[in-house]
């Protein structure tokens, strides 16, 4: 088969090990910086160029897009959709994931556990907001932010109202989100692909920083997972039609909670971890699904 993979940087680990688990299975595979791809939109014959080549038709492509260029990025595999390239993660769902609220919104609906959250425009709702999701300690998150960016812990009320009047001074968007106490600093990333959790780790948090994230300090283990934690993850992927996502998860008191839904997702902490060849298994699922035009969110928003 011939394999894109979308990625601006060829020495990212999750990039280098794409390429070498496609290779190892006899894969002819290219990697393409995505923003130096462009598109002749016509309807007789649309193509993707990349710096003054018209590439040739791939069979499947592997979106590695960031969040700083997810509108670009989604446009472009969205032409190599156009082309019948069969997409790892298809553009509508990396963008329904990309966007906080918007995949909140299609979760909570599909009545999957989530901690309780609130958005608001108005400082006149600021108080009720506040105890909407269960009153401080909580979290405010910028809805833009990644990899623990953006996110603020308010441990007092007054804290809670000084946080958020500051993110409105600066026109953010944000949410507000119950802080999980029992979680103790720990989140689940279950990496799932289709319909099955390959690999999950238990990431905590460095001490005197409640942010789990690897990036940020945080250490990971492998982790054994309860039927319900693996359904939840499913569930939450298949919800935003994607099929591969790093599904984060908080153990609460009521059950697994779904943090986020990274349709990106790193393969380093995961493997290292896990000791897993997840990027092999990627290449598996392509394998074994890859078909001309076959996109299940075609034609939706």
């Amino acid at each position: 088969m011939k394999i894109a993979i979308l990625s601006r940087n060829t020495k990212l680990y999750s990039t280098r090990r794409l390429v070498e688990a496609a290779q190892n299975r006899g894969h002819e595979v290219r990697v393409l910086d995505t923003t130096k791809c462009y598109m002749n939109i016509n309807a007789a014959r649309p193509s993707v160029h990349y710096k003054g080549e018209d590439l040739p038709d791939f069979d499947a492509v592997i979106p590695r897009i960031g969040a700083s260029i997810t509108f670009y990025g989604a446009a472009v595999l969205r032409q190599f959709e156009m082309t019948g390239a069969y997409p790892l993660s298809e553009s509508v769902a990396i963008t329904r994931a990309r966007d906080k609220l918007r995949s909140l919104q299609i979760l909570s609906r599909a009545g999957i556990g989530l901690p309780a959250t609130g958005f608001a425009s108005s400082p006149d709702n600021t108080l009720d907001l506040i105890k909407m999701v269960g009153g401080a300690p909580l979290v405010v998150k910028l809805l833009e932010g990644t990899q623990g960016k953006g996110v603020v812990l308010a441990e007092t009320l007054k804290a809670a109202e000084s946080v958020i009047d500051a993110f409105r001074e600066l026109e953010a968007n944000f949410l507000v989100q119950q802080f999980i106490k029992e979680a103790g600093g720990s989140d689940i990333r279950a990496f799932v692909i289709g319909e099955k959790v390959v690999a999950a780790m238990q990431r905590t948090a460095k001490e005197g920083e409640f942010r789990s994230n690897l990036h940020r300090g945080g250490s990971a283990a492998v982790a054994k997972l309860t039927t319900l934690e693996r359904t939840t993850a499913v569930m939450a992927t298949r919800k935003l039609g994607l099929n591969v996502a790093g599904v984060d998860l908080l153990r609460s008191n009521s059950g697994p909670l779904v943090m986020e839904v990274n349709s990106s997702p790193g393969l380093e902490g995961i493997e290292n971890a896990t000791g897993k060849d997840v990027a092999g298994l990627m290449i598996e699922f392509i394998e074994k699904n890859a078909k001309p035009h076959r996109t299940r969110t075609r034609g939706q928003g």
